[in-house]
Order: structure tokens, then C-alpha cells, then sequence
């Protein structure tokens, strides 16, 4: 019964904090204008603050078919997060260049099902992980909505140079190790607003990542390498931008 009740009562609930939400984002915008000088600024600098979820996009290589001891290798997704900085100038009222340096900390992971229990661990199931220090450097072109009050939507894409400066520097010479490369580059596209506040801008923004080199050192000596094939980099982050 009260299962029952909960679930009766949470449709009107989502609702009200929808109705809410937009409320709160409608009366924000209407408030009166802040920073009215910022969009006509040349340039302006800002910090940025982000999660990511990070994983590699994979294939196997023809030498997965010639062994019975792998069963599947899938790569899985792993949290991080970001710093950075930001340099924006402005192109004229409807696009921005940004250059959007900044430092990743992530862990990517490749989930291995054996046939045989792992020799180390005496598991079915072997996770190998990959972990990460990014400086990456992305270039990104944004296209800018009208103000409305106090906020502006955005799209953005563009891309980047990824230099990671701890592949494999715990590990070098384990045997069971996955070796990635040290330079990286794809293209980044995603969408955000920014709200106008009396001294700064937050600007909130989503946006996806991927790489386009191959990223897999393979190596048919390597156990949990010889099966894979090409490996490429992906990312969702989730990013908060403060702006001046």
C-alpha cells in the first residue's frame, strides 16, 4: 500500500518541481540586466570546473579469434574530473572562439571474461585499468542565442590536442598490461547557457569527446593486449565555467 501511495504521489510531485524549475529560470531572466557591458567586451578570461566519464571506443583484432582463453574485452565507463582554464574572444554578437586548456584526471577500464580463472586474482572476471593525466587543449567556435535577460544558450564544437602525461608510467613492464599512446586528438561538440550575475557569468555546459587516433599500443606478448585492435578515445563531460 504504500508502495502504491508513493507512486501516486510522485507524478504531481514531478510537476511541481518542473513547474518550479522553470519559475525560477523565468524569474531569473527577467530580473534586471546584469553585465549589459560584457557582451560588447573583445575578450575575457574564466576558470572551469567539470566531471567527466570517460571510456575507450574499441575493436578487437583478428587474433581474438585464434585464442579460447578471452572471452569477451569491453570497455567500461569511469568517472574524473577536470580543471582548467579559458581564454574567450568574441567574433562578433553570435560567435566566440575559446581556447579551453585544461588538466583530466580519468580512468579508463577494459573488462576481460576468461575462460579460465586469471592466474593472479583466480577470477572470471578481470578488469584492467587505464589511468589517466590529460593536459588537453581544445579550440572551440560557440554559437550564441539572443540575451534573454539574464541568460544565453549556446552550441558549441571544435577541437583538441590531448597529451597524457602518465600513460603506463606506473607499469611499464607488466605483463598484463594495456599500453596506450602518449598524443591524442578528436573533435568536441556539445551545448550550454550562460546566466548573467551581477560581478560574474556561470556558464553550465555538456559536451562529447572523441578521439580519432589509436590510442593501442599493441602487443602480441601482452596477454590482455593481443586481442584488442584499435582503441579510440571517448568523454562525456559535464562542465562549469565562471567567467569575467
Amino acid at each position: 500500500m504504500l508502495y502504491l501511495q508513493c507512486k501516486k504521489t510522485s507524478g504531481p510531485k514531478c510537476v511541481l518541481t518542473f513547474l518550479f524549475l522553470c519559475v525560477s529560470v523565468l524569474g531569473f531572466a527577467q530580473r534586471q540586466l546584469n553585465m549589459e557591458e560584457h557582451d560588447l567586451k573583445p575578450y575575457y578570461f574564466g576558470i572551469s570546473l567539470g566531471l567527466n566519464r570517460a571510456s575507450f571506443h574499441s575493436e578487437l583484432h583478428p587474433a581474438y579469434l585464434q585464442q579460447d582463453s578471452i572471452l569477451t574485452a569491453e570497455p567500461s565507463w569511469s568517472a574524473g574530473f577536470n580543471l582548467g582554464l579559458s581564454a574567450t574572444a568574441r567574433l562578433n554578437n553570435r560567435f566566440e572562439l575559446r581556447f579551453n586548456p585544461q588538466l583530466i584526471f580519468t580512468e579508463r577500464n577494459i573488462e576481460y571474461t576468461l575462460r579460465y580463472p586469471d592466474v593472479f586474482d583466480n577470477l572470471y572476471t578481470v578488469q584492467k585499468k587505464v589511468e589517466s593525466v590529460i593536459t588537453s587543449f581544445p579550440f572551440q567556435l560557440r554559437f550564441m542565442s539572443d540575451r534573454i535577460g539574464n541568460m544565453r544558450v549556446y552550441m558549441m564544437g571544435g577541437g583538441k590536442i590531448d597529451v597524457d602525461l602518465a600513460s603506463n608510467a606506473q607499469a611499464r613492464k607488466a605483463d598484463d598490461m594495456i599500453k596506450i599512446g602518449r598524443y591524442d586528438y578528436g573533435i568536441e561538440a556539445g551545448v550550454g547557457f550562460k546566466l548573467y550575475y551581477p560581478s560574474f557569468i556561470m556558464a553550465p555546459e555538456i559536451k562529447i569527446s572523441n578521439g580519432l587516433n589509436n590510442l593501442h599500443i599493441r602487443n602480441d606478448n601482452l596477454n590482455y593486449s593481443r586481442v584488442l585492435g584499435d582503441m579510440r578515445s571517448r568523454m562525456i563531460v559535464f562542465t562549469i565555467h565562471l567567467e569575467g
